[in-house]
């Protein structure tokens, strides 16, 4: 059968596509041949119906032209296309307070393909155990004598799940001030201006810390090995695992160091909510394949196309459902939630304490929006003179089944 999406076009003119617009055509199938785990249904499900009217919303009426439109309420779904923006701009505002007068290091650190079978059936043991092995590996380092810091890191760690193709592509975004606070919390020591530590090394000791944390969990029983996974259930199959990826090279990656604060938050405002996929990298939902915009990191990030079904367009889609509740952004060192409120401001004063920094802003979401978009969004957009005023709020609505 050839389904089509809702008709929807972009101001340019072009049909627009949507992730809900494959889960609204071809969601139920799969879901019937699928069995699904209750929070990848759920996700699925507030990604099918945001913005529309079995959310509710309200009705806008013109005040001069009496101009109608209707306005439905968002899911607010964190792996939600459409949902994001609103979000990120108010945790940026809040990162503000949090900004320190000096260079910022990117460290990227990825887990290898190898561990993707164990680590989809033990998500949230193998993410949080990844977060530790990354502050402990950069904590180890900071205090090492060799790097000239002998102190105390602060960072922001971003865990990505994903490759540019929806494939399983794990590894975790590292932005770290350039220095350290000493253990007296009374001297901050500046890093190297062109990098922080030496990144094989750094590969080399998280590598040992990640799968020793590993051991750790398939010892005390945390671990489940469904499936193909079973062979690394027992302890010699598991020790094979480990002793292969023991002779594995990882990867660690420096990015080039951000100059200063206002590089940090551009930055952030590209990384920390992402999702898997946006829907302006959707070009097509034609007869059972979606097509989507890639950029090819073996062909110097060229821009291609990637065709799918539907069905495998969904299925890699869900492989980066997080857990409930799992935070993928965290804080650690003097930059964690239960420091910095002390270390920033004592940070400031020990770095620059006459640094001008950007400060937190306090705006409204349409105030918001105009800064992002330069539309006004209570300008009437069919007389252009008067002010959309809400009129009516409009009660949730069932959906048809789908």
């Amino acid at each position: 059968m050839n389904k089509k999406p809702n008709d929807a076009s972009s101001p340019n003119g072009k049909e627009k596509f949507e992730v809900a617009d494959v889960f609204r055509l071809y969601g139920q199938d799969y879901r019937l041949n699928n069995p699904l785990p209750s929070d990848h249904i759920k996700v699925m499900h507030h990604i099918q119906i945001c913005r529309t009217a079995a959310l509710g919303g309200h009705i806008e009426q013109c005040d001069q032209c009496r101009f109608e439109r209707i306005a439905y309420n968002s899911c607010r779904n964190r792996h939600c296309p459409k949902c994001q923006t609103m979000v990120k701009e108010k945790w940026l505002n809040d990162r503000k307070a949090e900004l320190l007068p000096c260079g910022y290091f990117h460290i990227v650190f990825t887990l290898p393909h190898d561990l993707n079978p164990i680590i989809l059936c033990n998500k949230k043991t193998a993410f949080n155990i990844l977060f530790a092995a990354v502050s402990q590996t950069l904590q180890a380092f900071a205090k090492d004598p060799q790097w000239k810091l002998e102190g105390q890191l602060g960072f922001i760690s971003v865990l990505h799940t994903w490759s540019q193709t929806l494939m399983d592509h794990f590894h975790l975004h590292c932005l770290i001030p350039g220095g350290a606070l000493s253990f007296s919390k009374k001297r901050w020591t500046a890093a190297n201006d062109s990098f922080l530590f030496r990144i094989e090394s750094l590969a080399k000791e998280f590598k040992k810390r990640y799968l020793k944390l590993l051991e750790t969990a398939h010892r005390k029983n945390e671990l489940i090995f469904p499936g193909k996974t079973a062979t690394f259930e027992s302890q010699a199959g598991f020790g094979e695992l480990i002793g292969s990826l023991f002779k594995a090279k990882w990867i660690a990656y420096a990015k080039r160091p951000f100059a200063g604060p206002e590089q940090v938050l551009e930055y952030l405002g590209r990384y920390t909510h992402r999702i898997a996929i946006s829907n302006n990298r959707i070009k097509s939902i034609d007869n059972g394949t979606v097509t989507f915009e890639y950029r090819d990191r073996s062909r110097d990030n060229e821009v291609r196309e990637m065709s799918l079904s539907a069905d495998e367009f969904i299925r890699r889609f869900l492989l980066h459902v997080l857990p409930p509740g799992f935070m993928k952004i965290r804080y650690f060192g003097f930059l964690s939630n239960n420091n910095k409120k002390q270390t920033i401001p004592l940070l400031r004063k020990l770095i620059d304490p006459n640094a001008k920094l950007p400060e937190k802003t306090e705006e409204t979401i349409i105030e918001m929006i105009f800064r992002l978009t330069g539309e006004d969004i209570t300008c009437c957009p069919e007389c252009k003179k008067g002010k959309m005023r809400m009129i009516k709020k409009i009660s949730k609505q069932k959906l048809n089944s789908s």
